[in-house]
Parts: structure tokens; C-alpha cells; sequence
């Protein structure tokens, strides 16, 4: 480790796979629901499941978007991190504000936690992703500033490089569009016109950023391919991540009251959104391919490429799939919807995280990588998440399709739950492939235990 204060970012990974952990098992409760409706309710109805999944997904990623940029910012400038001491504040403060709204959420009727935190004298709780309470959606905002303003010194005060700069960039649309998770209209349209300003244009904007940053970083240490080259590539991914991202938000605006105009923006700019995600995987292919050194981390390459890969399938292959206007019409809030967003979610950004955790974590324990059978569990543990979750997007496929057909288009169209019943086989491959891929996420959480006595000596130059 070149910098004491990349240690900073350990816990910040220890929390991050701790909360994914429990986002798996809540989505393996409601994957159970799905199948048995009063399956463990009213302990866990449902609803709650669901918002408990989401979040939770949702603010692991963002303690592996603080790790990552703890560890790699002070490598990137060149120097210490600018207050380790602030990061292990705001850590705290985020993880204590994070484990209070979980168990608000499961311990409170929604109603009551929005009369005892003020939601009242300020209103914006009881839209999907943005459940939080008021006073937590204050709290992360200062997180997040505090965070940012800890990475911003560091980076300005340092080396300034190509990664450093997109990735603050990222950092910073990641806080600017938060704030409108505050902004609540009466208006429906006006709403989930905002609203996609929050969820779209992190995920299919500035997350991408961080995700493109990452990636580049983690390819120049394990390829040794020169910074110039892999600077490039990150510019021109970049670039057209920003241009069809941002613009792309338009297919969301199908159907709900907005101009007529978005149904050609939309469908246009998002079916251009697969770009960026295939560059990336020939990026990182290609990188790999070149490269000049034989880095001992084999499993950070393989976590790296899997990540290239199964962001563009997920993101790139099953967002295009109905993401035109007329396709969207019939599919919109289908299972198809979901079988995108799980191995979208998937692909860019859970693997991206956990890329940085296997080039990291050995780092900061003194080791140029992980012990042979430490990577062993690793690579077990990619190929079983893989597995299930590949096979869980093709039963949501396969659910979604079937849903439309009956439920859409069929000349005499069957109701909501009628249709429900007929895909219950989907929903058991569903549920069979979640107990595979959390198979895979114990033996990813059991390689941090095993092999630790065996000692690795190498050292890696840049």
C-alpha cells in the first residue's frame, strides 16, 4: 500500500459486502413471496421486503463508491488522502443513519415513520427508491458533501489525472442530482418527471462515470498497459455515456403526459446507451490482451472482465430490448423491467464494486494478492453469481414475456393476477437460481477467511 490513509477504505468495503448480504436475503424473501404470499408475514409484508431489497442495494454500492474513491484518489494524486480522519466520521455517521432506516422500515408502519420524522413539515417520502425518511435524505446529503469535499481537496491538492477528474466528475452529478429527491410536486407528471432525474441519470448518467473511472484503474495496475492509452479509451466512453445517458432519459417519458417529442428522443438516445457498455467490454478485453505485465491478482481480471461483459448484456442487450416507444408500450413495469434491472444492476455495478474490493483488500492487508486458494473462492463464488444471476434474468425474460402476451395482448387479455398464476413456473427458476447466486455470495464472503496464513511476498510495480 503506497498511502497509510487507503486503509481508510477497508471498512467502507466491510460494510458494503455486510449490506449486500442482507439486500440478497431480503430478495430472496421476496423472491419466497412471489411463490407464497403470506410467506412470513406480517412480520415482513411484501412491500416493506421490497423497499428493505432496494435500499439496501442502493447504499452498499454507495459505501463501495466511497471505498474505491478512498483507496485509488490517494494513489491517483500522489499523496495523502486529504482527512482519513473525516472519512472514519462520515463513515460512522452513514452506517449508523443506514442500519436506523432499515430498522424503521421493518420495526414502524411507513405511515408512522413519516409522522415521527417530520415528514410533514417537509414531504418526500413514499415514492419507489426514494423512501427514505426527510431527516435521512439530509443526512446523506452531508455525507455526501463531506465525502466529496474530503476527495475534492485531495484530488485538487495532488496529481491531477484523467481517472481522478471523471471520477470526482461522477462523484459530484451523484450529489448535485440527489438533490432532487427533495423536490416532491403535486403534479404527477412533474414528479416522475423528476423523479428519473434522480434514479435515471445516476444509474444511466454519473454512475456510469464512477463505474468507467473504476474500471480504468483498476486495468492499469493489473495490465500495466500505458495510462495514455487506457486515458483514451475512458474519454471516449465517457463521452458517449454523457451524451445518450443524459438524453436517453426520455424513454422513461413514454406514456406519462409528457410532450409527444420524447417518444423520438427517447427511443433514439437510449438505443444508443448500449454504446458505451459495448466499448467498455472491448475496452477491457482489449487492454487485457495487451497487456505487459503478468499480475498475480487473477481474480480481480476475471471480476474486471466480468464486469465488461455483463454490464453490456444487462445494461446494453436488455435495456435495447424494449427500450423503443412501441415495444415500451406494451412492456413497461413488466417482468421484463426487472430481468433488466437485475442483471443491469448486476453487471455494472455490483461487479465494478467488488472488482475494486479483490484488487484492494490484499493491498491494504500487505499482500500484492490474495493466496491461491483465496482467489480460488473467488473465482467459484463469480461463476455461481454469474450462473444465477444470467439464469434469473432469462426466468424474468421468460416471465415478462409471457405477461404481456396474456395480460396486454391477447384479444380477450387476462387480469393482473390471473396472468400471475401463469407464470408461477418462471417464479420457482427464479427463486432456484437466488439460492444459487447466494450460494456464491457466502463463497465470496468465505474467501476473505481462508488461505490467510499463507504469506505473498510479490510486489507489483506500476
Amino acid at each position: 500500500m503506497k498511502y497509510e490513509s487507503q486503509a481508510v477504505a477497508k471498512p467502507y468495503f466491510i460494510a458494503a459486502i455486510a449490506l449486500f448480504v442482507g439486500q440478497v436475503l431480503f430478495g430472496l424473501i421476496l423472491g419466497t413471496q412471489y411463490l407464497i404470499g403470506d410467506f412470513m408475514f406480517p412480520e415482513i409484508p411484501f412491500n416493506v421486503a421490497r423497499m428493505v431489497h432496494t435500499n439496501l442495494l442502493v447504499i452498499w454500492l454507495l459505501f463501495g463508491f466511497m471505498g474505491a474513491s478512498y483507496f485509488l484518489v490517494p494513489e491517483e494524486s500522489e499523496r495523502e488522502l486529504y482527512s482519513p480522519k473525516l472519512a472514519i466520521i462520515l463513515f460512522w455517521v452513514f452506517l449508523v443513519a443506514a442500519v436506523l432506516t432499515v430498522l424503521g422500515y421493518l420495526l414502524v408502519p411507513y405511515s408512522s415513520l413519516a409522522a415521527m420524522t417530520g415528514n410533514d413539515i417537509w414531504p418526500t417520502m413514499g415514492r419507489e427508491f426514494l423512501e427514505q425518511p426527510t431527516i435521512t435524505k439530509i443526512g446523506i446529503v452531508i455525507v455526501v458533501l463531506g465525502f466529496i469535499f474530503n476527495i475534492g481537496m485531495t484530488v485538487l491538492s495532488g496529481r491531477k489525472t484523467v481517472i481522478s477528474i471523471v471520477l470526482l466528475t461522477g462523484l459530484v452529478g451523484l450529489a448535485v442530482f440527489f438533490l432532487f429527491a427533495f423536490y416532491n410536486p403535486v403534479n404527477l407528471v412533474l414528479d416522475k418527471f423528476f423523479w428519473w432525474w434522480v434514479i435515471h441519470l445516476w444509474v444511466e448518467g454519473v454512475w456510469e462515470l464512477i463505474m468507467g473511472a473504476i474500471l480504468a484503474f483498476v486495468l492499469i495496475k493489473v495490465t500495466g498497459v500505458d495510462r495514455e492509452v487506457i486515458e483514451k479509451w475512458l474519454y471516449v466512453i465517457v463521452a458517449f455515456a454523457l451524451i445518450t445517458g443524459v438524453i436517453g432519459t426520455g424513454h422513461h417519458y413514454f406514456y406519462i403526459g409528457t410532450p409527444e417529442y420524447w417518444l423520438w428522443l427517447g427511443s433514439i438516445f437510449s438505443a444508443l446507451e448500449p454504446i458505451p457498455f459495448f466499448m467498455m467490454t472491448l475496452f477491457a478485453f482489449n487492454m487485457v490482451s495487451r497487456r505487459r505485465r503478468d499480475h498475480p491478482n487473477k481474480a480481480a481480471v476475471l471480476w474486471a472482465l466480468g464486469t465488461a461483459v455483463l454490464s453490456f448484456l444487462g445494461a446494453g442487450v436488455w435495456g435495447f430490448m424494449h427500450t423503443l416507444a412501441p415495444v415500451n408500450y406494451y412492456t413497461h413495469g413488466s417482468q421484463i423491467t426487472s430481468a433488466h434491472g437485475h442483471l443491469a444492476f448486476f453487471g455494472a455495478y455490483v461487479l465494478i464494486v467488488i472488482t475494486i474490493i479483490s484488487y484492494a483488500m490484499p493491498i491494504i492487508r500487505g499482500q500484492a494478492a490474495a493466496p491461491e486458494i483465496t482467489q480460488r473462492f473467488e473465482k467459484w463464488s463469480f461463476w455461481l453469481m454469474a450462473t444465477g444471476m444470467v439464469t434469473i434474468t432469462l426466468a424474468l425474460t421468460g416471465a415478462g414475456v409471457l405477461q404481456v402476451w396474456l395480460q396486454r395482448m391477447a384479444e380477450e387479455p387476462m387480469s393482473f393476477m390471473a396472468t400471475q398464476d401463469s407464470i408461477t413456473f418462471f417464479y420457482w427458476l427464479r427463486l432456484a437460481a437466488g439460492f444459487v447466486f447466494t450460494t456464491g455470495l457466502f463463497v465470496y464472503v468465505a474467501s476473505f477467511f481462508v488461505g490467510q496464513k499463507e504469506s505473498k511476498s510479490t510486489t507489483v510495480s506500476e
